[in-house]
């Protein structure tokens, strides 16, 4: 962590101790609700009439030249092919191979960026029209929950498990319809799902059920055809 990393850091701790009058407090809240509403209310504006979307969660650090990168490159185009649009979380990484995908084949290609001090930037594979940045967590992830029909999770660190377990919990505490989730690498995500069966599963934290709520696959073929045959079963097709 660098001295301004860690400066940051410092303040944001020592800003949660600090003592406010009421007029502080309230003068400060009032202005953050507000900034809320705002990004909700473009966010709703921007993203209510997108048709059918397909998220794509990933590593911002992923390189062009890896192979997480090529597929998830190839996933979008796949997906655009078959009908649907493709959200990402409009950074670097992952979520840029997922805009060039969509935009390379004409697709709908949509970018939630997030405001962050040092690494979020948006890439430049995104529709002008959107691209919405975002200050807030929460209000970022409503909007890939909403505005999504699917979830396809490849390899990354804190930030896409927060993302796959939060559309996994909604699926799971029906908040939200059984959209398909799939995670693309069966490498990468073997000891997580063996960790969920051994320790969740074992203690009875998850029902046997709740394991058939994602599927893991290897490649960018195998991801969109679990998400086609999912539709599929309910006679539904991209122009649903």
């Amino acid at each position: 962590m660098s001295n301004e990393e860690e400066k940051i850091a410092e303040d944001k701790i020592r800003s949660a101790f600090k003592e406010r009058d009421w007029n502080e407090i309230k003068s400060a809240d009032s202005w953050v609700i507000f900034k809320v509403m705002a990004e909700f209310v473009e966010g709703f504006e921007k993203l209510s009439k997108i048709g059918p979307c397909v998220s794509i969660f990933g590593s911002a650090r992923t390189a062009r030249d890896h192979e997480h990168y090529k597929m998830a490159e190839d996933i979008a185009a796949k997906l655009v092919r078959h009908g649907y649009g493709v959200i990402t979380g409009g950074g670097p990484g992952i979520m840029e191979a997922g805009n060039k995908g969509a935009y390379s084949e004409g697709g709908k290609s949509v970018g939630l960026n997030i405001e962050l001090p040092f690494e979020q930037f948006n890439n430049i594979y995104i529709d002008r029209d959107k691209l919405m940045t975002f200050d807030y967590f929460f209000v970022r992830k409503v909007m890939f929950i909403k505005y999504s029909q699917g979830f396809v999770v490849l390899p990354g660190g804190f930030g896409t498990m927060d993302e796959f377990f939060e559309a996994l919990t909604l699926i799971q505490t029906n908040k939200i319809g059984k959209f398909p989730i799939v995670l693309v690498g069966k490498s990468y995500w073997e000891g997580l799902v063996d960790w969920i069966k051994k320790s969740l599963l074992s203690h009875h934290y998850i029902l046997e059920d709740d394991l058939e709520l994602f599927s893991v696959v290897e490649d960018a073929t195998e991801a969109v055809k679990v998400i086609d045959e999912f539709y599929s079963k309910y006679l539904l097709s991209p122009n649903f």
